[in-house]
């Protein structure tokens, strides 16, 4: 039998409740037997093209992410958390939606944009099917943007460094060159922006969990640069405070920053950490086909 999305979650998190790491092949296995699940309807698709059940497990599974019941502690893997401590003791029956909208972070993802319905003087049931489409897809982006943000912040920060790396490269650099780490003198890599690395940018990425970067880190930053190279990438998982953006735009060569907004955003234009998951084409009727002569 395929269950509800909704119904998977607490199956989920009874999965993950011994506190191990699972893919989500591993859950989708174990489901397939929780659910009595057969081979006929494991083969089922939608009209996308991707698997039913293994949907409805993706976002059983997504939901639970949003109100932080687990999280994603490595590439791939999936982990229950501390708060499932406290449903654990509340002898649940199942998990619904209406349960998760108790957390903050849950509420904010699935709720659609408040300013900006506020803005248009509308109420949700005045908005159009295109217009909750909007909503919606503005709210997994943006939801999407802080699950790469918390990946960033909780990787190696030499790892960190690969990832803008990966990310410099699928901007059409022709080529990115790491600087060794004993002496990189606040220099992570150079960017050569032709074949023949005429045109130079020096890149610095600083993984921060909650501070600014400060005005003193552009200063070194300047520091370091050398004269022969004109433009200047410093990238980070905070923000820039308002003397380290004076400081660059005051700087004799080119400096852009980039916080953690515009990072995330870079990464899921360019595909880096993340991947097409489902693919909906709305169509409309062609109504000059019906033009007759």
């Amino acid at each position: 039998m395929i269950p509800k999305f909704n119904e998977t979650m607490l199956p989920i998190l009874n999965i993950l409740s011994d506190g191990k790491d699972y893919t989500l092949v591993d859950i989708v296995e174990r489901l397939y037997k929780e659910f009595n699940v057969t081979k006929k309807e494991r083969k089922l698709k939608s009209q996308n093209g991707s698997w039913i059940f293994y949907n409805k497990v993706w976002w059983g599974k997504s939901y639970l992410k949003q109100a932080w019941l687990i999280e994603y502690p490595n590439r791939g893997y999936t982990k229950i958390t501390k708060e499932w401590l406290k449903v654990l003791e509340e002898w649940l029956n199942e998990i619904s939606v209406n349960y998760l909208k108790r957390y903050e972070s849950f509420l904010n993802f699935i709720t659609p944009n408040k300013k900006e319905i506020n803005k248009s003087n509308c109420n949700l049931e005045d908005l159009s099917p295109t217009d909750l489409i909007e909503q919606w897809y503005k709210n997994f982006y943006n939801s999407l943007k802080n699950d790469l943000l918390d990946k960033l912040k909780n990787t190696n920060p030499y790892y960190f460094e690969k990832v803008i790396l990966i990310l410099f490269k699928k901007m059409w650099y022709w080529e990115y060159k790491e600087t060794f780490k004993s002496w990189d003198w606040w220099i992570d890599g150079i960017i050569n922006q032709d074949q023949l690395g005429i045109d130079r940018i020096y890149t610095q990425a600083k993984r921060y969990n909650n501070w600014k970067v400060r005005e003193k880190d552009i200063r070194n930053f300047i520091w370091a640069m050398s004269w022969d190279v004109s433009k200047w990438i410093f990238v980070t998982t905070t923000d820039f405070d308002k003397k380290a953006i004076e400081k660059a735009n005051d700087a004799i060569h080119k400096i852009i920053l980039i916080n953690w907004n515009k990072l995330t955003e870079l990464m899921i234009k360019f595909n880096v950490w993340v991947q097409v998951k489902d693919v909906f084409k709305i169509k409309y009727l062609d109504l000059d086909f019906f033009i007759e002569d």
